[in-house]
């Protein structure tokens, strides 16, 4: 059994659902459900319940990056679990995160949270810098590699404060879920800060396995030049990616280019869509 749920995401596709900026996808099988990030506020415990969802059933919480659009409905989440539950992420996901180009008017974005706050509501946080092995058949990326000639940080929109001085954040916490099916790979992203081809060559690398039946989540296309857009493209083509549910990030143009050029391989992966996956077929609800 294989089941994936977006709980929450920029959009919902539902009557009494809540939509915010940001993302979390619940990946539900026989070994283990696991929450790949908690979104922005209260939107994942509202959709949970609204969709018939028992969070008390979460057993892992994965973390993809330290920004509050993915992290700051923890607490919140921590308390519907109500017990001690494995908080998984990189070590970088408690840096003091900022946004934007003037120093003066810079946004914290980082997860609003201590973690001590948190691991008195039950977190045991496991930080980690490297793949993190859950099941059998699920673990997270680690610090994925930088490879692609077309996908570059950029250098001057996110930045981390370390004893007053600002530095370039390198987004090295930016990490994914890889699922090892049967019959081929599934990829959860979050936001992929360090590129989605990047991402997807790493799950290849990491497994050992080429076939990718589906990836889901945010693509960090928004504001990316055209030019970047049809570059991925070209590269999910070649990945012979049957699913391809895009979220959050992605941005509008980039997912309207990438409906367009995939036809029915592309979906957008919204707050209430369902998936269900078994050896033989991918249904999205």
């Amino acid at each position: 059994m294989l089941k994936i749920t977006t709980l929450s995401e920029n959009t919902a596709d539902n009557l009494g659902l809540l939509a915010e900026w940001g993302l979390s996808i619940l990946v539900e099988t026989n070994e283990a459900n696991v929450l790949l990030d908690t979104g922005q506020t209260v939107s994942v415990t509202h959709n949970a319940e609204a969709l018939g969802i028992d969070l008390r059933k979460v057993d892992k919480i994965v973390l993809s990056h330290g920004h509050v659009d993915h992290t700051g409905g923890l607490a919140n989440v921590l308390g519907k679990i109500g017990e001690k539950t494995e908080v998984i992420a990189h070590p970088d996901v408690v840096d003091a995160k900022f946004s934007g180009k003037d120093e003066d008017k810079r946004k914290n974005i980082a997860l609003p949270f201590q973690l001590q706050e948190l691991e008195k509501l039950g977190a045991k946080f496991r930080l980690s810098k490297k793949p993190v092995k859950i099941t059998a058949d699920i673990m997270t990326t680690g610090e994925v590699p930088m490879v692609t000639d077309f996908e570059p940080m950029p250098a001057d929109r996110f930045y981390v404060k370390e004893n007053q001085k600002w530095h370039a954040d390198e987004l090295n916490d930016d990490l994914a879920l890889i699922i090892n099916t049967k019959p081929g790979l599934i990829v959860v992203l979050g936001c992929s800060h360090h590129g989605m081809i990047n991402t997807l060559y790493h799950a290849q690398k990491l497994t050992g396995r080429n076939t990718i039946r589906m990836v889901i989540g945010g693509c960090h296309l928004i504001n990316s030049p055209v030019e970047r857009v049809y570059q991925t493209i070209d590269a999910l083509k070649e990945l012979k990616i049957q699913k391809i549910g895009v979220s959050h990030c992605t941005g509008q143009e980039g997912s309207a280019i990438m409906a367009q050029e995939l036809g029915e391989r592309f979906f957008y992966n919204n707050a209430c869509t369902r998936i269900d996956v078994t050896d033989n077929e991918i249904k999205v609800d």
